[in-house]
């Protein structure tokens, strides 16, 4: 049997990994500033990370959620501790599709509604629901296809108010910070009005943090710079450190009934021993300042290349615009510095390291990013 072959991959096999480093097995050290797409969160194999899984791995692996689990109420207790959420609901799942897949169905269930207002350039996931709110028709299957979803133009109020108008909406989904769609901030204004329109319409206002959440914008979510409260919160990527969990946080106003969302491995024991040590470092080590600190010093930086057309992003999710002509330089990263990066087509580089990144790495970078565009 072959592999379905739906992945360009690297020719690099990566074999071992600490810190914010990793190593392929001829034995060459890499720089990684991608984090396997923002997943990494506190560091490649981090001690506390690892004794964590295999204590809980001598214990007990999984059981299903017909049994209470004291893990999954440690989870939520420091959940809400650590992002301000405490009055909040958890429920857990396994990726950051089915974390939006999940939150647009329970909007649903909750106001009666169907119309979901989602933006242009937006990722939320390939499940069914997830993909159709996504502007990538490539991505979509004719099965997907619903007239349910309503796109509008990144940052465009009016437009916004008129779609209110036109339509019986049941939710607005929103990434605080645009990933795959080339690192793009949504303003503090724009959320402001999504909230204020969900709050008059009674609408739910979905934040996707699946990317841009757990820290990586030097806030617990990317949303509350905005000063205003998401209805659900999406998480995933960063929440497991490469553990695969993800989850919704839901407002105190959405009641909860047996068997209006379920799952099979969602908070599973070692998925909630993976994602409580996570938050445990993020804590102990101050992560979150970490990541504002270092990721101001680098967007400081960059903006002092004059070849670089613009520098977006929050703390450590920051997207690098090239001009045309310098559209090698990510290759180049990776094949003559051995940097991992990312990108967003066409031309720009994506940087979501762990948020343990430390100023002689981010230095590391922008020395050979310095050679790669002079």
């Amino acid at each position: 049997m072959k592999l379905f072959d739906v992945y360009p991959v690297n020719n690099i096999v990566i074999d071992k990994a600490l810190g914010a480093n990793v190593w392929d097995d001829q034995g060459t050290e890499y720089l990684d500033m991608y984090g396997g797409h923002a997943v990494i969160s506190i560091g490649h194999t981090h001690p506390h990370y690892v004794k964590r899984l295999t204590d809980q791995l001598h214990k007990i692996g999984f059981y299903s959620n017909s049994i209470k689990m004291p893990l999954q109420e440690q989870l939520a207790a420091l959940l809400g501790k650590i992002s301000g959420k405490e009055d909040y609901q958890l429920f857990l799942c396994n990726s950051g599709a089915e974390a939006n897949e999940n939150a647009l169905k329970l909007a649903s269930f909750h106001n009666g509604k169907k119309k979901v207002i989602a933006f242009r350039k937006s990722f939320h996931g390939r499940t069914s629901l997830a993909v159709a709110a996504t502007d990538n028709p490539k991505i979509v299957a004719p099965v997907n296809e619903t007239d349910n979803i309503v796109f509008l133009p990144w940052e465009d109020i009016a437009a916004l108010e008129q779609a209110f108008k036109d339509h019986e909406v049941s939710s607005v989904i929103i990434e605080g910070i645009q990933g795959v769609g080339g690192i793009r901030v949504a303003s503090e204004a724009f959320l402001q009005k999504i909230r204020s329109l969900c709050d008059a319409h009674n609408a739910v206002f979905i934040a996707d943090s699946v990317q841009c959440g757990y820290g990586r914008s030097g806030k617990f979510f990317s949303h509350d710079y905005a000063g205003v409260n998401a209805d659900i919160y999406t998480m995933a990527k960063g929440m497991g450190n490469g553990f695969p969990i993800g989850g919704i946080i839901i407002s105190p106003k959405i009641a909860p009934s047996y068997g209006m969302l379920g799952t099979t491995f969602g908070g599973n024991h070692l998925a909630c021993a993976a994602a409580l040590a996570v938050l445990e470092v993020i804590e102990s080590e101050n992560l979150l300042q970490n990541a504002a600190n270092i990721g101001e010093y680098l967007i400081a930086e960059l903006k002092q290349f004059q070849q670089v057309l613009e520098v977006r992003g929050r703390g450590l999710m920051i997207g690098i615009e090239l001009p045309e002509e310098l559209a090698h330089v990510r290759k180049n990263l990776l094949g003559d510095h051995k940097i991992f990066t990312g990108e967003a087509k066409p031309n720009v580089i994506r940087l979501l390291p762990s948020l343990a990144l430390t100023k002689a790495n981010a230095d590391q970078f922008l020395e050979a990013f310095r050679k790669e565009v002079k």
